[in-house]
């Protein structure tokens, strides 16, 4: 019996248990952050060393993603993804007794590596228990979870911080990932398995732990250190560029690459990668800024910053099982296509936006925004999956959540610098009008009480309150035409798409 002709005892629970250690892992990424202050306080450390918590995470998350397909065939799919779940709970209590914050960033480090294949992994088996035609549910299924999970985190995060302790952000894994193992142990353990005992590429994995884990901790750090005036980040720039361009070369030319890039032959890989990589960026790009400027410029706070950025997860919702259902009737360049499209739309809709807006109108446009997010990683996860070949799924899925995640890095570095960037630009630009001879700077002054030195304090205040909201527009507005662009790029690729482990078109 073929692994793709395997169906387990039952297909719900199967499908219960992958999704919740997805789930899981994908809540993971964000359910921590809003809880840094307390920890870092808890710990003894400052708020820059508290970040650690986060790049450490995110460092060997990123390295283990493209090793996923390796390890699929080094070791079996069904026991990577178990081996993956128990220990991923395992450091994640270790994780919650951490008594020091070098103890708490060494096990996050751990629990990021170990979170690395469970996604690409969960992808991959459950397109193989799936029969071809319900394959685009199982993947829309593992779509919803990518967009609600984010979403669930930091108000789940801040809300076991703030009623127990921050130690229950971790400890909460325990329960859940046992369960999910179990559930996927008893109903994928007799699923056949095909083992190859390829010799690792120790130069390929070498250069991959240098380029991407300093490419990580340039991102990550960037903004803090403000960029090239720091001598840790050009100096971690230029060996990350060195190894990342060294490794490239050499997995084009190893018989048995540790990642496999070869994948980029097939033309509805390079494009669906392309875009999945860039429409991803964008929508972690809004999902961090608008919370920010809600915080910092609006006064919201984080629980009502997040209840406002929410209802973009309601249609994912509702809609993804539809999707998944019935987007094989469709051309699914058009499905994706139209995502973008929407999205674009709710980005100009932002560059709307004034200081006066209220939580009504930013909700409303969120959930407009869930419409465009139901549409596209369905579809473009299954346009570059179409080509590839059954022992190729792990690596393509693994290669291209790898791509998502560092661009979800790039687009948090650099949303940061554009906004901050444009804040200072446009501040500028404002502050050449206030002069002690301008009758409305006078006037506004005199309302104020007089030229005060709090009056003037006010004054600034108003100004970069005006300077960031312009920077904030500027902002949306290129987003919304990266997602306009973007539907060029979604068809460059070729049919036909099927959500299936196996061979297809679109070379």
């Amino acid at each position: 019996m073929s692994d793709q002709s395997f169906r387990p005892p039952s297909l719900v629970l199967a499908t219960i248990g992958l999704s919740l250690a997805t789930f899981m892992q994908v809540l993971d990424t964000t359910i921590a952050n809003v809880a840094l202050p307390t920890i870092s306080g808890n710990l003894g450390v400052s708020s820059d060393q508290g970040t650690w918590v986060i790049t450490s995470f995110a460092v060997s998350n990123a390295i283990a993603l493209p090793l996923t397909g390796w390890m699929s065939r080094r070791f079996g799919q069904t026991k990577l993804f178990l081996a993956s779940v128990i220990l991923f709970i395992i450091t994640s209590f270790l994780c919650g007794i951490s008594q020091s914050m070098t103890q708490l960033v060494i096990f996050r480090a751990l629990q990021g590596f170990f979170a690395g294949p469970l996604y690409p992994m969960a992808q991959t088996l459950l397109l193989s228990i799936y029969p071809a035609a319900k394959r685009g549910m199982a993947l829309s299924l593992l779509a919803m979870v990518t967009v609600v999970a984010p979403i669930i985190g930091p108000l789940a995060g801040g809300w076991i911080t703030d009623n127990y302790s921050w130690s229950w952000i971790f400890f909460i894994n325990v329960p859940i990932g046992i369960f999910a193992a179990m559930l996927v142990f008893t109903q994928l353990k007799e699923r056949p398995e095909e083992i190859e005992h390829q010799p690792i590429d120790y130069i390929g994995l070498g250069l991959l732990v240098l380029g991407v884990g300093l490419l990580q901790v340039v991102l990550d750090k960037g903004n803090d250190l403000d960029w090239f005036s720091s001598n840790f980040i050009v100096i971690g720039t230029l060996i990350s560029s060195v190894s990342l361009i060294s490794l490239v070369i050499w997995e084009f030319t190893d018989k048995h690459p540790i990642v496999n890039l070869r994948l980029f032959r097939y033309r509805n890989f390079s494009f669906g990668t392309l875009a999945l990589v860039l429409g991803y960026s964008g929508f972690f790009g809004i999902n961090l800024l608008l919370p920010q400027w809600l915080q910092t410029q609006l006064g919201y706070t984080p629980v009502w910053a997040g209840m406002a950025a929410a209802p973009m997860g309601l249609l994912p919702v509702i809609m993804s099982p539809l999707v998944g259902r019935y987007a094989h009737m469709f051309d699914l360049r058009l499905l994706s296509g139209g995502s973008f499209l929407v999205i674009g739309v709710s980005c100009f809709m932002r560059a709307d936006f004034n200081t006066m807006v209220d939580y009504y109108h930013i909700a409303m446009i969120q959930g407009f925004m869930g419409i465009g997010i139901a549409l596209f990683f369905m579809p473009t996860t299954s346009i570059l999956l179409s080509s590839l070949s059954p022992r190729e799924i792990a690596d393509g899925s693994g290669l291209a959540t790898f791509l998502r995640v560092l661009g979800g890095s790039f687009a948090s570095s650099l949303t940061t610098w554009i906004w901050q960037r444009r804040e200072i630009f446009h501040h500028a630009q404002l502050v050449e009008n206030i002069t002690p001879y301008s009758q409305n700077t006078q006037s506004y002054i005199a309302q104020l009480g007089g030229s005060s030195q709090r009056a003037m304090a006010q004054l600034d205040k108003l100004v970069e309150g005006q300077a960031y909201m312009m920077s904030t527009v500027d902002y949306f507005t290129l987003l919304g035409w990266i997602f306009f662009s973007l539907v060029i790029v979604i068809f460059l690729a070729k049919p036909p798409f099927t959500a299936q482990a196996g061979g297809g078109g679109g070379h």
